[in-house]
Formats: C-alpha cells, structure tokens, sequence
C-alpha cells in the first residue's frame, strides 16, 4: 500500500493539476512549455516542449528509498542532450517549488512530517514514428490500459483505447469492467486484437505482500472466467472465434519488491478449446457477470512465513485432472509449470508472430 508521504505528494500533484496543466515557467528557457497532468497512484507524466530537446538524458529518481536526489547528466556528448539535462535539472526545481508551499506540504511541516515536494523525474523518452500495430501485424487492436505509461505506448502505436469506467489501474480498479469492455469491442466486430492490461498484482510485488498478491491473483483468475464466457456466448451465436493468451512483461517477486530479470509464463488458447477445459458450456454459462470484490486490506498483513506454510500445505493436495487437453500438458500457469511447455523459451518480440500463426492470421 502507498504510504503517507506517497499519498499526500499524490494529493498535491493532484490538486495542482491545474496550474501544472496550464504550465510551468522555466525561468532559464522560456522558449520551453512545461505542461504536467495526474495520471495514476502518486505518478503524473510531465511534458516539455520546445526547440533542441534530446531524450538523451538521465532522470533524478534514485530508485531506492533514503537515496539522495540525482542531477540529471546527459548520455550522449551532444549539444541536445547536455542541454536537455539542464532543462530537466532546472524543471525539478521549479515543481519543487511549485509542491513546497502547496497547503497539503505546510499542514505537514506543522504536523512535523516531511514535506511530500518532489516530483521524480525518470524516463525520459520521445514519441517516435513507427508503424502502426495494424500496419505491422495485419489486425486492427483496441485495450483496456489505465496505467498511463502503457496507454501511451499503445496510443503511439495506433491501439484505440477503450472508455472503461472504473479501471483504476491500481488496487482499486473494477476488473469485471476491464473484462466486460474488452469483450463488447472484440464481439462487436470492430477489432481483432485486444489488450488487457492489469497493474494490481504488479503492485503488491511492490509492496511486499505475498498473500495480497494471491488474492489479486484469485481476482483475475475470476475476470478472466467472465472473459471466456463472453467470448464463448459471442462464438455460439455465430459472432466469430477467439483466442485468448494470458503473460506478463516482467515478474516482481514479493521478496525483491522490484521487477526482476526471469523469465515469464505464457500461454495461449482458443476459447473453446478453454470452455471444455472448464467444464463445458453449461459450466461456463453459469460463470456470474458480476463485480468482483476486492481482497480485504487485512490480507496485507499476512507474513511470509504463513503464505509458505500455506504453500507446503497445497503441496499435498491432489491436482485436479485436465477435462480436455489440447497442445502440451501443462494444466497450471506458472513460472514452473510453463518451463515444461512445448513453447520453450523465447523472446518477447516472437509473441506477435506466435499469436499471428495460432490464429491462422500469419501469411
């Protein structure tokens, strides 16, 4: 869970999303527009605009707590980039300045906190021309992204996204909308591909809580339930095929609270191959379209050493056999189990082409 401080420095930024929208003054460039909006949690995305700007630069975050702020350098010996740095240098004074008065920062000095007045710079990047998803894998895409920084990369690709109400991207964040709302697009007929894109358990890796990351992990085990049984309903009334394929971009494991470098489940599947799997359509009927309740914040109290103990328990317990199998024999997804898969290892930039050929779209 976000701390105080994290809590209040996104309450500041919040309420000055107004002054920060409409721009922030650097005294040195004036030639430059700063403009600053909330985007989720205790993150906003800062935008500069101007002449001679490089993203050759490095950001003031250190990345771990009790670290002194870092001076922006440049990382390439060009004039852009050496003066990039200092426009970056001078931006994280300004917004400390801007935060540092703010009423929220002056009720927490009185209160003998510290203020929550900086903005962590880190990065930093340009928008760049590429080809669109649809001009580079041959299907028109939509998402369901609230965490702003995917969102961006999707929008820069041409991905269309999607309105969902009450998806957060964060611990709060209405999963049975995300499902809903990526299933009508698909259905609908008016994309091929759609992206889903879940931040929740990301975050209790992040803040450590082992059996709060089981229970959002129980969550999307539910969301992606009332997905299959969308998709399936759609496919029964003659309103197309689908195939749903579950990853990740990266693990966070609980014990590191930070991304780590392993390798990542994948799987992928046609719908009906996955409603046999379940248990046939009169199971997967029955699957209620509902909200899906959040675990409760007493789950966050949990310690290792019960989860462990709860995992040496599970050890025990009979795996239930597979209905129908198609493909490998992998029935569990996990880091483990899908080592054992007919995929095997491989790239991050083959999943395009793998998800092109299952689905008979790869010429």
């Amino acid at each position: 869970m976000l701390s105080k401080a994290c809590t209040d420095a996104f309450r500041a930024i919040y309420r000055c999303r107004y002054m920060l929208s409409a721009g922030v003054k650097l005294p040195s460039f004036p030639e430059l527009v700063v403009k600053a909006k909330y985007a989720t949690e205790h993150r906003c995305g800062v935008v500069v605009s101007g002449p001679g700007l490089s993203d050759d630069v490095s950001g003031t975050d250190p990345l771990k707590d009790n670290l002194p702020l870092q001076v922006s350098t440049a990382l390439k010996s060009t004039p852009e980039a050496q003066h990039s740095a200092r426009v970056v240098n001078e931006l994280s004074a300004v917004l400390h300045s801007v935060l540092q008065d703010h009423p929220i920062n002056r009720q927490r000095v009185a209160d003998g906190s510290s203020p929550a007045n900086v903005v962590l710079l880190r990065g930093c990047g340009s928008r760049i021309a590429v080809p669109t998803f649809q001009q580079k894998h041959g299907m028109r895409a939509c998402m369901v992204a609230p965490t702003k920084i995917i969102a961006g990369l999707g929008m820069s690709l041409g991905i269309d996204r999607l309105h969902a109400p009450g998806t957060t991207g964060d611990y709060r964040t209405q999963f049975h909308i995300k499902a809903e709302k990526i299933a009508e697009a698909l259905t609908a007929g008016q994309y091929d591909f759609g992206f889903l894109h879940i931040k929740a358990v990301d975050d209790t890796g992040h803040d450590q809580q082992p059996v709060l990351k089981v229970r959002y992990l129980e969550c999307v085990d539910v969301m992606l339930r009332q997905l299959i049984r969308r998709l399936h309903e759609a496919e029964a009334a003659g309103h197309g095929r689908y195939a749903v394929c579950v990853t990740g971009d990266h693990s966070t494991p609980v014990l590191l609270g930070d991304h780590s470098h392993e390798p990542v489940p994948f799987t992928i599947a046609h719908v009906r191959h996955v409603v046999k799997q379940m248990g046939g359509p009169a199971v997967v009927g029955k699957v209620p379209l509902v909200h899906i309740a959040h675990p409760p914040t007493s789950d966050s109290q949990t310690t290792l050493g019960s989860i462990a103990q709860a995992a040496r328990q599970a050890r025990h317990l009979k795996k239930p056999a597979a209905i129908h199998t198609t493909g490998d024999s992998v029935s569990s997804f996990g880091e483990a189990a899908a080592a054992a898969g007919f995929l095997g290892r491989f790239p991050g930039s083959e999943v395009m082409q793998l998800v092109q050929q299952f689905t008979g779209r790869l010429v």
